[in-house]
């Protein structure tokens, strides 16, 4: 945000200073103070300067939360220059109040279950100065957010002025002339100045709205490959009584169509056509998974993509309007569109998709000893026609069986599935099955995997079509394990490579005998998505009081002000506490407290090395206030602070 969009304020929603016990929250308001310190030095991180320049906010806030306190307006206790700001205002003109927007936006955080219900009401927040100029009343005291912060504007805020005066709502047209003159004289400034630019979009939007002009281009199908040609079909629209011209459409493949057609109103042009998509079009991946994800960061090379939530549209559209003798250019994305029959019009981005695409049904291979295993390859056309092999790749000590197959596919979305056996020689060391598929077109390497929720554009992203594989010396004595499901993860798949045999538990199944399982494994969050594991959680208690294993995996602990959930049962025999401590740092050292523990030696011997390469947190949700009855094994914290230890 500092370094794309120059902002005059920074609010930062987590203590910058307070970061014992918060974790990334705390250090996400650390970096963000550190960030505000050196924003306006050229010499810091200058490899991020390329295409921008330095920019200092004035100031930089912390966005108080006060537990306890989110409805009475309390005004906090802390020291320093304290701004209150009224956040519950009504907007009559969209039938909300902000806290009602706001509620809208948090419950969108759909993964990690944050739906609240909205906030009505005067609500106060109060914001703590953490650097930068003093203030007495407004966070955004001295800064100018009139044109006067543009040079040579005076005849630009006399015409905004003016056109603000005279629109009328059941009229909105009548506005077009002054906003055409007003684009022009915005034109006349600096347009290499950030505000200019915005501004001159801005209006070039309300030309449109003002016109009910509406345009886009849709394809027949949602995916095409490179080479190939499509069928498109464009819409036009104007919607008033006022002389619109549609100049030209230019789209991104090169293809350009001159019409000079008058739009009537409210009559649909239809203009039917083809593309042909270039050859060297690129495969529709997401800009940030084009090169491989390293110490959990993205690899981007392009500064450019940098903070776009989506990649640029893979083919676009430009459209040239005369709008009072003045030619204006609308540039916009080819999209899919379909009609569902719950949902009605549904859009979807267009994708160049490669011919072929590989998917494993299994992302690892897990071996304990040389019996082979059976990998399962979906093989799926991306166009129409397509011919060839299909083979797997793998390091030297490896065998596949059979070497190759064939593969036909005839239609667009055709499937064919294949099995290989896969085993591992005594010189068998970790590596990765690769999936190759050789067709007249070239060599295909990669897979194909949908994101699809209603409440985001559905994404496409083709993966490497590979699959790890791993030779373990391991040992395993629990050979039957129920699994109790939780927000979703590949233990279960995991498990099963070890050789286990793995049943998927629900609350019928733990009513029943839980003798015969060697193990319990409790799935990441399953005590916070599954309403029923409070009340089965004395029959599981029982099971491990009569000397079974359980184990539970990751849970969280709850916050009962945003989310409606009933405490945490006891998770164990005895109490603990599960709290938001968290080490941040994944290569902060593992102390073994007790190395000579069981755990650490029986069935297998846990060393070091088994904590390489971690990515992410360290340890997060750790247990405090345990009963005597736990024992520790092991010790980590962050550089500077005291040791988390996990029971």
């Amino acid at each position: 945000m500092i370094r794309k969009y120059q902002p005059d304020v920074i609010i930062t929603r987590f203590p910058p200073d307070a970061r014992a016990g918060h974790g990334h929250h705390s250090a996400s308001g650390f970096l963000a103070e550190e960030a505000f310190k050196i924003s306006n030095d050229p010499t810091k991180f200058p490899e991020q300067l390329a295409f921008v320049k330095p920019w200092q906010a004035k100031r930089i806030f912390w966005n108080m939360f006060i537990p306890g306190a989110f409805l009475s307006n309390k005004k906090p206790e802390e020291a320093g220059n304290l701004v209150g700001v009224e956040t519950g205002l009504y907007n009559p003109l969209l039938g909300k109040s902000y806290g009602e927007i706001a509620s809208e936006s948090r419950s969108q955080h759909k993964s990690q279950g944050f739906g609240v219900a909205p906030n009505r009401g005067a609500k106060i927040d109060y914001f703590l100065l953490k650097g930068g100029s003093p203030v007495e009343k407004d966070p955004l005291e001295g800064v100018d957010l009139s044109w006067k912060r543009v040079k040579n504007s005076d005849a630009v805020q006399a015409l905004v002025t003016q056109t603000i005066t005279n629109f009328r709502p059941d009229k909105p047209e009548a506005s077009v002339p002054a906003l055409v003159q007003l684009y022009g004289a915005i034109s006349k400034l600096d347009t290499t100045n950030i505000y200019v630019k915005a501004k001159r979009q801005e209006v070039q939007t309300l030309l449109q709205e003002c016109l009910g002009l509406w345009f886009e281009t849709n394809p027949a199908d949602f995916a095409a490959t490179p080479g190939e040609t499509i069928k498109i079909s464009t819409n036009v629209v104007n919607r008033v009584d006022a002389p619109v011209k549609l100049v030209s459409i230019r789209y991104s493949t090169g293809k350009d169509t001159t019409l000079n057609m008058v739009l009537k109103p409210n009559d649909v042009i239809l203009l039917p056509t083809t593309l042909t998509i270039p050859k060297t079009q690129k495969i529709s991946q997401p800009y940030w998974l084009e090169k491989p994800i390293d110490k959990g960061l993205f690899q981007v090379d392009n500064q450019q993509l940098i903070g776009l939530p989506e990649n640029p549209p893979a083919i676009s559209a430009s459209y040239t309007f005369e709008i009072s003798g003045q030619p204006f250019t609308y540039s916009r994305p080819v999209v899919y569109k379909s009609t569902d029959p719950v949902d009605g019009e549904i859009y979807r981005p267009f994708i160049i998709q490669p011919a072929v695409t590989a998917n494993l049904t299994d992302r690892v291979y897990v071996f304990a000893d040389n019996t082979p295993k059976t990998a399962e390859i979906v093989v799926k056309a991306g166009q129409a026609n397509q011919t060839g092999t299909l083979k797997l790749d793998v390091p030297t000590g490896w065998r596949i069986e059979p070497a190759s197959v064939p593969f036909s596919l005839a239609h667009k979305g055709d499937e064919q599935r294949f099995t290989f056996s896969v085993s591992p020689t005594a010189q068998a060391k970790d590596g990765k099955l690769q999936a190759v598929m050789t067709t007249e077109a070239g060599t295909f390497t990669t897979g194909l995997r949908l994101v699809a929720y209603k409440h985001i554009p559905t994404q496409t992203l083709f993966p490497p079509a590979d699959a790890k594989l791993v030779k373990l010396d391991v040992k395993v004595t629990a050979k039957n394990i129920g699994y109790i499901v939780g927000a979703g993860d590949e233990v279960p798949a995991a498990l099963q490579q070890m050789g286990c045999r793995v049943t998927l538990l629900g609350p019928s199944d733990l009513s029943g005998n839980l003798s015969g399982y060697d193990a319990i494994v409790v799935g990441v969050r399953a005590y916070n998505t599954n309403k029923w594991m409070a009340p089965i959680q004395s029959k599981l208690m029982e099971y491990v009081k009569e000397g079974g294993t359980m184990i539970v995996q990751y849970v969280t602990p709850v916050n009962s002000f945003f989310r409606n959930e009933a405490p945490l049962p006891q998770l164990g025999p005895y109490p603990f506490k599960v709290v938001n401590e968290r080490v941040t740092e994944e290569d902060a050292p593992m102390t073994f407290i007790n190395p000579q523990h069981s755990l650490l030696n029986y069935p297998n011997k846990i060393t070091e090395a088994d904590f390489s390469g971690w990515i992410q947190e360290r340890g997060i949700y750790f247990a405090q206030d345990w009963d005597k009855a736990y024992e520790p094994i092991f010790s980590a914290n962050d550089q500077n602070e005291a040791p988390n230890r996990e029971a």
